[in-house]
């Protein structure tokens, strides 16, 4: 019981004393389909081991558009009581001006709390790598009114190109057979990256909330053609002062898989995901739409996102146990 009790007492003290937020992180619309990302203490959920790959492209209409991808692994051990996690994520923003790589290392521990509710909390360690490309970059006086860009700039390179931080991030998740709820704090430490002036990493406040409920299900142990289910779910982002509403939902026809998301800020609508999945034993692969609603909307292309799960067998000796009950997309 007292180990239970410190490990809930740091999670207060990380949520609770974290400071104020101020910028934006890579965003992903399949929210579920990149589980560890959304929440760290996600990791393990699944319980056996889980291989999950990610790829964003965001406004590719727009010169300097946004790509990014992720590759995650996680597992549940029952020796460490818990699930161990390793993301790693790559971005390029600006046609690779400045281009951003990190790889973490995820520790989550399970507390049963009753017999049907369960609780996750996890702690996230990341090394992060920035680079800029200082020849992809113009400025005011660089142009002749003539014949465009064509001088140097008298613009100060900085000193490095490259900086690297480790940062750490919190989470955690509680759930029971039907419903789940959960929330993160990445950046929590808010590492230096600025590459001339100061400039913390700012940090992110995740709260999500959702649920999952058969309508038809033929067997309780695995699920056959013709299977139906749906997940409403919520999820709230904010990083610096902005705001993000995620509200949606997911219908399950096994093997075939449907979504619908509405992302908003507070003020602004922003855009429509529409998700279709296809899931069967071992393999469950997405797309996703993301059609611009905002004033963007004739101008970005939308977004386009890729996500792939290998969902392995568990080792001989792990204790098979149903853990989390959530969408895969």
């Amino acid at each position: 019981m007292q180990k239970h009790l410190f490990i809930i007492v740091i999670f207060s003290m990380i949520f609770l004393g974290s400071g104020k937020v101020v910028a934006q992180d890579v965003h992903f619309s399949q929210f579920f389909s990149n589980p560890v990302y959304l929440n760290p203490a996600f990791a393990g959920a699944n319980v056996c081991p889980r291989i999950v790959l990610n790829f964003r492209d965001q406004w590719p209409s727009i010169s300097g558009t946004f790509v990014s991808y992720s590759a995650s692994y996680d597992q549940h051990f029952d020796k460490l009581a818990g699930g161990i996690g390793v993301l790693v994520m790559g971005d390029r923003a600006g046609q690779g001006t400045i281009s951003t790589y990190s790889a973490s290392l995820i520790y989550s521990y399970k507390l049963k709390v009753t017999r049907k509710f369960n609780m996750r909390f996890a702690l996230q360690a990341t090394y992060q790598q920035k680079t800029l490309d200082w020849s992809k970059l113009t400025f005011g006086d660089m142009i002749d009114p003539k014949y465009g860009f064509v001088y140097q700039t008298n613009e100060t390179q900085p000193e490095r190109l490259s900086k690297g931080v480790i940062d750490f991030s919190a989470g955690f998740i509680g759930y029971t057979d039907k419903l789940y709820f959960g929330f993160a704090a990445n950046h929590v430490t808010r590492p230096y990256e600025g590459f001339i002036s100061i400039s913390r990493l700012p940090i992110k406040w995740t709260g999500h909330f959702g649920g999952y409920f058969d309508l038809k299900r033929k067997s309780r142990k695995v699920r056959s053609f013709g299977d139906i289910a749906i997940s409403p779910n919520i999820i709230y982002q904010q990083q610096m002062q902005f705001h993000q509403l995620n509200y949606g939902m997911y219908l399950n026809y096994y093997p075939f898989v449907v979504g619908i998301w509405f992302r908003q800020c507070f003020k602004n609508a922003d855009a429509f995901v529409f998700l279709f999945g296809l899931q069967h034993e071992m393999i469950r692969v997405a797309y996703s739409y993301d059609l611009t609603v905002s004033k963007l909307a004739n101008l970005s292309g939308g977004a386009h996102e890729v996500s792939l799960q290998l969902l392995l067998k568990c080792p001989e000796k792990t204790r098979i146990m149903r853990d989390l009950n959530c969408p895969s997309f």
